[in-house]
């Protein structure tokens, strides 16, 4: 698992932070991501930077891009934020419906879902935050687990 694609909406909120979160813990893999429906070339979100920023990571280098075919055939995992995500993604790109999973995927755990906070107040994307850092840390021990 060397090419890692994280995936929501707009890749302004939710994504870079999944995105930034896994770097940390595997900067020698390629993690980008990506939107369904990418605000393309806009930054993170203000208050997605201020509370990334908060928690040691820096998105100010972010541009917003539109998932493509080539994009998901590349990636060994998709992790997405939201299960219609991954029913959408799958539904566009049915060769790599064996990939897409989402971050909130928990083995022997209830699976959990990362709310969009776009044009929400600080505390959902506080909240958004946390469930994100969750939803990596339990991927990252996933991945080391594999291998």
């Amino acid at each position: 698992m060397n090419t890692i694609l994280l995936v929501c909406i707009g890749n302004i909120c939710r994504s870079p932070v999944a995105e930034a979160l896994l770097k940390r813990h595997f900067p020698e893999k390629a993690v980008h991501s990506a939107g369904i429906a990418a605000m393309v070339g806009r930054p993170a979100h203000a208050t997605a930077q201020e509370i990334a920023q908060n928690h040691g990571l820096d998105l100010s280098g972010h541009r917003a891009r539109q998932i493509t075919e080539a994009m998901c055939a590349g990636a060994d995992l998709i992790l997405v934020m939201e299960s219609d995500q991954q029913r959408e993604l799958a539904s566009r790109y049915p060769l790599a419906r064996g990939k897409i999973r989402c971050l909130g995927e928990t083995p022997g755990g209830s699976p959990f879902e990362v709310a969009d906070p776009y044009q929400c107040p600080r505390e959902a994307f506080e909240q958004a935050h946390a469930a994100i850092q969750r939803g990596v840390d339990n991927w990252a021990q996933r991945l080391r687990q594999i291998g």
